[in-house]
């Protein structure tokens, strides 16, 4: 009995960097997140650009998550962060956003931007448990006319 449990028990996930070869199931997995999905040659492209900062969270050899960000000078812009479905709601993206920030941390940017739709809860939730704070607005950021919340955290 016990073995057919460990057969269909999740495993904790593990987090590390992304790379190119998961430029098709981040893509996928995005398309699934937003309405607007990132094809697989945009996340090549974003992968391969040295500016760019990626990690993803698997399961077994499965991607669940991602968060992907871009630097400029002392600073950098969280592009996009998705978390599968099936793993919304257990504390992944906060994992996967911790993670991130303490890499941006250690190449020493001074701060961190991000936009989120005005009425993504959980995401705003997200974004201040981790300490970002509201500093501007970009009204009709998003279809449908929604704007998006310029949030900022510093680094140092």
């Amino acid at each position: 009995m016990i073995w057919f449990s460990r057969l269909f028990a999740r495993s904790e996930p593990s987090l590390s960097p992304a790379s190119p070869r998961d430029a098709g199931s981040l893509a996928a997995l995005h398309a699934a997140s937003f309405s607007r999905g990132w094809s697989e040659t945009e996340f090549e492209q974003l992968l391969t650009d040295r500016s760019v900062i990626a990690d993803r969270a698997t399961s077994g050899r499965r991607n669940i998550g991602f968060i992907i960000s871009r630097r400029a000078a002392d600073e950098a812009e969280i592009l996009s962060v998705a978390v599968a479905r099936a793993w919304q709601g257990r504390g992944l993206a906060r994992r996967l956003l911790d993670l991130h920030l303490r890499r941006l941390a250690g190449v020493r940017l001074r701060a961190v931007f991000l936009e989120v739709d005005e009425d993504n809860q959980p995401a705003r939730r997200l974004y201040a448990r981790a300490g970002f704070r509201e500093v501007g607005s970009r009204p009709g950021y998003y279809s449908g006319g929604k704007s998006a919340l310029v949030l900022r955290r510093d680094l140092v």
